[in-house]
């Protein structure tokens, strides 16, 4: 019993107040609050003083008067770390314009602008941001409930009551909802796309309340790093600023390097949530490459506020070629870790396959030979159809899947030589045999089982 106990106390210490009852959610700490705590500015401001690259870039554009794609959020960042006032007023100016609507930008200029505030700029911007929360939300989406949680925590203890009834609501209904129920239920809360806006949402609550909003679906997010690093094409994409590597599109088409240039954050900003994480070291490893690092006027700010060179990564060399999320219906797969690399994805309902530099999509229905990525075969189930047998010769141990069933359906597989077994797909349609013979042909055969079972 002692050591039960010990267990458990060992099991929930660490647990977020989130998994407990419902508990009021307080933000006590100082502005800045939103992305620039204490440790962070600090390290943001020896980056200033050592004129790192990455500095200079920003220094560069800012002080040369470049455009910003984010006025709001880049000035502001820019007036925070080096104390130039005519920058925080050129921020605050934007804010306070006709024109200027992105509650997220308009939050973090709050935040970060507060010593430049007079009286009457703090009321009228207070005012703007507190209509974004207590307005509805126009969409339940990632991005906007990342901006109401952003003004939230600028606005907690200035305004009574409705930034803390704004995240409470937003952990203990939209978040549970929207978030942790569907990753249960065995769907993808989060497109890929959404990847950032959950990376600054993430950051608002465990930053300023203690709360990880990740302890609701452990193992989906414990996943979530590597699926990420894993859904990228190999070929990198040269950019007129920087070179690219471009995450996995529902829709092969040419890159949208906005969505690159936040894709790329998302990953910084997975490393500073969680350093020690062996899954962030990974990503750590994979973002040093000053061939990526941003340049442009998007992606600068970015770059600067996020990016941790000194931080140790593990080389994504070590990670395996193929990954595989059961619980979701998931599946990628490389031939290697080298820019051309053949890549093959399953997700979200999706099949490509990407090879000669360009992803192309695949009808999982459809009678394909399987693909031999030398580190997993991909099988058709079309190809099985009437009970034609799927002729494999493995080199060596591999992983073989079969792709394009009915979702939670049980199949009865036969290999040659082999004990019949039954199995059933996973939520996307994918099924993974063990232990393939290799060395020699082979045939597969695959039917539905007789008696069916969820």
């Amino acid at each position: 019993m002692p050591r039960i106990a010990a267990s458990l106390l060992l099991l929930t210490a660490g647990l977020s107040p989130l998994l407990a009852a419902d508990e009021p959610i307080v933000v006590s700490t100082d502005h800045p609050r939103l992305f620039l705590r204490p440790q962070r500015l600090r390290l943001l401001r020896r980056e200033r003083e050592r004129q790192s690259m990455r500095w200079q870039q920003f220094e560069a554009l800012v002080g040369g008067n470049a455009p910003m794609t984010e006025p709001g959020f880049a000035l502001a960042l820019y007036y925070e770390v080096s104390s130039d006032q005519s920058a925080g007023r050129k921020a605050i100016a934007w804010a306070l314009s006709p024109s200027a609507s992105d509650l997220r930008q308009l939050a973090l200029v709050y935040d970060w602008c507060q010593p430049l505030l007079s009286d009457m700029e703090k009321r009228s911007l207070a005012a703007r941001v507190l209509k974004g929360i207590t307005d509805p939300p126009a969409d339940d989406s990632i991005s906007t409930e990342r901006s109401r949680a952003l003004a939230a925590v600028a606005l907690f203890d200035e305004v009574p009551q409705g930034p803390q009834h704004e995240l409470e609501r937003l952990a203990y209904t939209w978040w549970r909802n929207k978030i942790a129920r569907v990753a249960q239920s065995g769907r993808n809360p989060v497109p890929r796309e959404d990847a950032y806006p959950l990376m600054e949402l993430l950051h608002a609550f465990q930053d300023n309340a203690n709360v990880d909003l990740r302890e609701t679906a452990r193992g989906y997010f414990k996943d979530f790093p590597i699926d990420h690093l894993m859904s990228y094409y190999p070929a990198p994409f040269q950019g007129a600023e920087n070179d690219f590597y471009v995450g996995a599109m529902r829709r092969p088409a040419d890159p949208d390097l906005r969505l690159a240039t936040l894709s790329r954050a998302a990953d910084l900003a997975m490393v500073a949530y969680d350093v020690n994480g062996p899954e962030s070291q990974v990503i750590q490893g994979w973002l040093m490459h000053d061939r990526y690092l941003m340049r442009g006027a998007f992606g600068t700010p970015y770059e600067f506020l996020w990016a941790n060179p000194y931080q140790p990564g593990l080389s994504y060399y070590n990670v395996p070629l193929v990954f595989y999320n059961s619980d979701l219906g998931r599946l990628y797969a490389r031939s290697s870790w080298e820019d051309n690399a053949e890549w093959f994805g399953m997700f979200d309902g999706v099949m490509q396959r990407f090879a000669d530099g360009h992803p192309t999509a695949l009808n999982p229905q459809g009678a394909l030979d399987p693909i031999d990525l030398h580190e997993a075969v991909i099988c058709f189930a079309r190809a099985a159809a009437g009970g034609r047998p799927i002729r494999l010769k493995l080199e060596d141990e591999e992983p073989v899947f079969v792709v394009g069933l009915e979702p939670h359906k049980l199949y009865s597989i036969e290999v040659d030589d082999e004990e019949m077994f039954e199995a059933a797909a996973d939520p996307g349609g994918i099924l993974e045999l063990d232990d393939v013979p290799s060395g020699r042909e082979i045939a597969v055969r695959i039917a539905e089982a007789a008696a069916q079972t969820r």
